[in-house]
């Protein structure tokens, strides 16, 4: 049996802003995305300081999507970031909590990391190979928001990919992120396939992150950070949701232990290539 891998190597964090005033006009569509793409670098500085709970659930579900077989987690997870405007290098530490689960030996389940920093796509290293357009304003509470829409450029650098058998084929991707009009802050974002993947075997890949309030004791105001993530993929004869939960962040202070675990970490991590990479090859 196939086992298939989705990997997203990204990386975490965004902050809270007061809602868009009654009337006032939103800012145009390239003032808003340098706005956007200003605060995840800015925020970015801080993702090293952070840690959390994450818990994981896996579902493998039937053609009509009723659940077959489903597992959890819950894992202390924490990112490690090291890159800038023209190199980015993400590693994801995930240290299992809860007991390990005896999986039979005929279910596969879908491997989802690092979908929570799905915003990186306004990020500066990813940011040209993307197009927005503005599509409506929007709530979500009682929050005021600028839909705005993203397609992929075909051929440009992409941070996601989809693994098969030890081959790692880019994900172009479409969809919406509801960021902040005043401050350019993500609260939502929802992306799938912008090109058609049949032929390597994905028929539909679906994924929504949301963000919630956070605030630490010793800073000075709430930034979001991503509370829940779910990815739905299914490929000709499987069918798989993931949700990942996201709670207790909190700061941590960096000792020799963790010195050594970061330098195994990113001694291990990889940059997705890209198309225009390869040729050059």
């Amino acid at each position: 049996m196939i086992k298939r891998l989705l990997v997203w190597r990204l990386v975490i964090l965004l902050a809270v802003a007061p809602a868009l005033a009654s009337g006032a006009a939103p800012p145009p569509v390239e003032q808003l995305v340098d706005r956007t793409s200003k605060q995840v670098t800015a925020y970015l500085d801080q993702v090293s300081d952070v840690t959390c709970t994450e818990h994981v659930e896996q579902l493998k579900l039937s053609p009509e999507g009723k659940v077959q077989y489903s597992e959890s987690g819950t894992y202390n997870y924490f990112v490690l970031l090291q890159g800038s405007n023209d190199d980015l290098l993400l590693s994801e530490s995930r240290l299992l909590q809860s007991p390990e689960r005896k999986r039979p030996k005929n279910v596969s389940l879908l491997l989802t990391n690092g979908f929570s920093t799905l915003f990186l796509i306004f990020h500066p290293y990813y940011l040209a190979s993307y197009r927005f357009e503005e599509v409506s304003e929007d709530t979500i509470g009682e929050r005021h928001y600028i839909r705005l829409h993203f397609t992929s450029i075909p051929g440009a650098r992409t941070p996601a990919a989809l693994a098969v058998r030890g081959r790692e084929y880019p994900l172009e991707l479409t969809g919406d992120a509801w960021v902040d009009p005043q401050t350019g802050m993500i609260a939502r974002i929802q992306a799938t396939l912008a090109h058609d993947l049949s032929d390597v075997g994905l028929r539909t890949f679906n994924v929504q992150v949301d963000y919630v309030p956070v605030r630490l004791p010793a800073w000075p105001r709430e930034y979001l950070f991503p509370g829940s993530a779910t990815v739905e993929v299914a490929t000709l004869r499987q069918h798989w949701r993931n949700v990942h939960q996201f709670s207790d962040y909190k700061s941590f202070m960096v000792g020799t232990d963790q010195d050594i675990a970061d330098q195994n970490l990113m001694k291990q991590a990889t940059p997705i290539p890209n198309k225009k990479d390869k040729k050059k090859k």
